[in-house]
This record gives structure tokens, C-alpha cells and sequence, in this order.
């Protein structure tokens, strides 16, 4: 029998915790593009993160209030209010994957962003609260009941932080949920506490310094604070509409241009209705001589291939573009080099040039990052004037007619064109 047990431990440890518990509580759990996967593994991570913060809340919240130690007990609400960030993680899950309806026709996954605010702001409650006691603590400082026991709970408490740390970062990452990566950060700093109060707890035994425990307290709710500020932070972002993912942008651009007959992709954008569900649009520019059924039929297959293999639905528009032009080629070469060379983040395209007796026109449009929009800077007009002069020096008779348009993607700005 010692035999087996030896083997089955040998065999669960090579299989690690995080796996076997993914292995055994998803289904199907390569195919994370698929709702119900990702929300199961969602699920489950709130349900592991909430059955050992409830476990540390108990075993802190009991030794601390027999110690009379607030900087334990404070360490154990945290570990409270972390289970209840789980809970209404773990509704935001559940909410945000519902499927779409008349009313919400792009789903319910920002569900799982207005979770995370809730949850943002229940941190920032509770560590007002634990700022409170452990103020009073420190000006009206009591002894602390020193035992091995209070020892044994700040230690197991940090190795089953860390170990939790991880495994919300191995399921975040592999189902890209902002959540569970903000609740790995999360775990890993209350490691950085609980070792403070360890170390206070220590130090005020074998010093005698009565407010150490306040102080430390003190320190504990503040990194609460701290981290419900980030975390306010963070999940407003994606609500207000923060700039895409560079990674993201970076891999819809090269993925469409991998295609033979693209020649550049600009206006892109992408719209964020929640985790795993984004949707796209993009700008591609093809030869205007080419075929136009067969132009045609390449953008249905590359927006078939980011739907089938990305889960990513993408609504391509097709822009014909002059190939056979020599002068036009060298203009849109010139001018995309000059616009770049002023600010990486700024792209040409849809360019045409409409020749006249005493001069041409040359038009076209600049895709900008949102700052040069902003007319009291002035910094749309300094680039247009940049490239209208540039343009003169080179082509006295050519005059650039210019529309500045906002490239929401400039964080992840690349050439526009191959």
C-alpha cells in the first residue's frame, strides 16, 4: 500500500497540481476559443482561488484575534477581500458567457470587466477600514501573543500564495483573461505581505516593541490601497476603451499581409466586447488591375482564416491602388519614409494624384496617433506642413491635399505598406 501511494504522489507531482486540476475539472480544454472552455476554466480558477483565500481568511482572522495581533488579522481580511474579488470574478464569468441576445447583440464578456471594477473598489473599501484599526493600533499599542502556531499560518499562507500565484497566471495566460492575471499579480504581492507580517510578528516578539504590530498594520492596508488603485485603474481601461493589444495589432497587420496580392493595411481597428471577444477591421490594399472576383475571394478567405483559427471576426475593405505608376510608386515611397521619419506612429495611404496645366495635386490621407488631432498643440498642421514642403522641395509643381484622420492603433504602429 506505501508502495502505491509512493507512486500515485510520484505520479501527481510530475503531472503538477495546476495541470491535474485542469485535466481533470475541463473539458476539452485545448479549445479555448470556444466560450463554454474558457468560461469553465475561468470557473475554476475562481472556485480554487475562493476555497484557499476563505482557508487563509479563517486560519489568520482566528490566530490573530487570539494573538491580539491586527496585522494578522488584517492580512487575513485581505485574504477576505480577495476571496470576494473571486466571487464576483467568478459572476463575471458566469455573466459574461451568456450568449448574445436582441439586445446585446455583441455579448455580455464585458461582464468580466464591470466584475473586476466591482471588485476594485470592495479592495479600496476594506483597506480604508484596516487603515482605521491599525492607526488606533499604533497610538494605543496592546501586547501580541507570540506562538508557533501564528508562525506555522504566515508560513503556510505564503507557500499556498505562491502556489496559487502561478496557477492563476498559467490559466490567465492561456485563456488571455486580464482578470486572472491581475489576481496572479494580486497573490504574488500578498506574498510580499504576509512576509512583512511574519517579520513583524517576529521582531515584535523578541524586541517588545508594543506598536510594531500597528505599524505593520499600517502597511498592509496601504499596499490594499495601492494595489485597489491599479486595480481601478486597469479595469476602467478596457471599459473607457484603451488602445488594443500591440501584440494584437502587430499579428492582425502580418497575418494580413502575408497574403500574396496585399500591399499594405492601414484604418485598422478593433473593438473590445470583453475577454475572447474582439472584432476587427481593417483597410487592405490590392492592385487595382488585379481580378476583382478573385480580389474578392482572397478577403473572404483571410477573413475566414482569422475567424476559423483566431476565433477573431474581421471585416476587411478593399482598396485598389495604382501599381503600374512609376511616379506613384516614388511619391508614396517618398512620403511614407518622410511621414515615418517625423513620427513612426504616422502611415500614408489612399493616395492619387490628379494632374492639371500649371500644377498637380497630390492627395492622400494620414493616418496620425489621436494627439495630432487635438488642434490646440498644433502638432497636425506642423506634420502636414512637414510633408507639403518636403513634397514642394522635390516636385515644385506638387501640391499635397491632406485629411489627417486618427490611427487608433499608433501604439503598435507599423509601415503601412510592404
Amino acid at each position: 500500500m506505501a508502495g502505491c501511494l509512493c507512486g500515485a504522489a510520484r505520479h501527481f507531482g510530475g503531472i503538477g497540481l495546476t495541470e491535474f486540476l485542469i485535466g481533470h475539472f475541463i473539458k476539452n480544454k485545448e479549445n479555448i476559443n470556444e466560450k463554454p472552455v474558457r468560461t469553465a476554466y475561468g470557473n475554476l480558477a475562481c472556485a480554487v482561488g475562493i476555497l484557499c483565500n476563505m482557508l487563509l481568511f479563517a486560519g489568520k482572522f482566528v490566530v490573530g484575534t487570539l494573538a491580539g495581533s491586527v496585522a494578522i488579522a488584517a492580512d487575513g481580511i485581505n485574504n477576505l477581500s480577495d476571496a470576494s474579488s473571486n466571487v464576483v470574478s467568478l459572476l463575471g464569468f458566469w455573466l459574461g458567457g451568456k450568449p448574445a441576445d436582441d439586445e446585446h447583440p455583441y455579448g455580455h464578456a464585458r461582464y468580466e470587466y464591470v466584475a473586476g471594477l466591482a471588485v476594485s473598489v470592495m479592495i479600496l473599501v476594506i483597506g480604508v477600514e484596516l487603515l482605521r484599526e491599525s492607526v488606533a493600533k499604533v497610538l494605543h499599542p496592546t501586547p501580541v501573543a507570540f506562538s508557533l502556531l501564528s508562525v506555522g499560518v504566515l508560513v503556510a499562507s505564503i507557500l499556498v500564495k505562491l502556489w496559487l500565484s502561478s496557477f492563476s497566471k498559467t490559466v490567465g495566460t492561456r485563456i488571455h483573461s486580464d482578470t486572472l492575471l491581475a489576481t496572479a499579480a494580486d497573490a504574488r504581492n500578498d506574498v510580499l505581505s504576509t512576509a512583512a507580517v511574519l517579520v513583524a510578528t517576529v521582531l515584535g516578539h523578541f524586541t517588545g516593541i508594543a506598536w510594531l504590530d500597528g505599524a505593520m498594520g499600517v502597511l498592509v492596508a496601504g499596499f490594499i490601497l495601492y494595489s485597489g488603485v491599479g486595480l481601478v485603474r486597469d479595469t476602467l481601461d478596457p471599459i473607457l476603451g484603451a488602445a488594443p493589444d500591440p501584440a494584437l495589432v502587430a499579428y492582425i497587420r502580418e497575418k494580413a499581409q502575408s497574403y500574396p496580392g496585399v500591399l499594405g493595411v492601414h484604418d485598422l481597428l478593433v473593438h473590445d466586447y470583453g475577454p475572447g471577444n474582439r472584432l476587427a477591421s481593417l483597410h487592405i490594399e490590392m492592385a487595382a488591375d488585379g481580378d476583382v472576383m478573385q480580389s474578392h475571394d482572397l478577403i473572404d478567405s483571410i477573413e475566414r482564416d482569422f475567424l476559423q483559427n483566431d476565433g477573431l471576426t474581421v471585416t476587411i475593405h478593399f482598396d485598389p491602388i495604382v501599381t503600374n505608376d512609376p511616379h506613384l510608386t516614388e511619391l508614396r515611397c517618398f512620403l511614407q519614409a518622410t511621414a515615418q521619419a517625423a513620427d513612426p506612429a504616422v502611415n500614408i495611404h489612399d493616395l492619387r494624384m490628379v494632374p492639371g496645366p500649371t500644377h498637380t495635386n497630390v492627395i492622400f490621407d494620414c493616418a496620425v496617433p489621436p494627439a495630432y488631432m487635438d488642434t490646440k498643440n498644433g502638432r497636425g498642421t506642423a506634420l502636414m506642413g512637414t510633408l507639403r514642403t518636403a513634397v514642394r522641395e522635390k516636385w515644385p509643381d506638387h501640391f499635397c491635399v491632406i485629411r489627417l484622420e486618427p490611427n487608433y492603433t499608433a501604439n503598435a504602429a507599423a509601415p503601412a505598406h510592404k
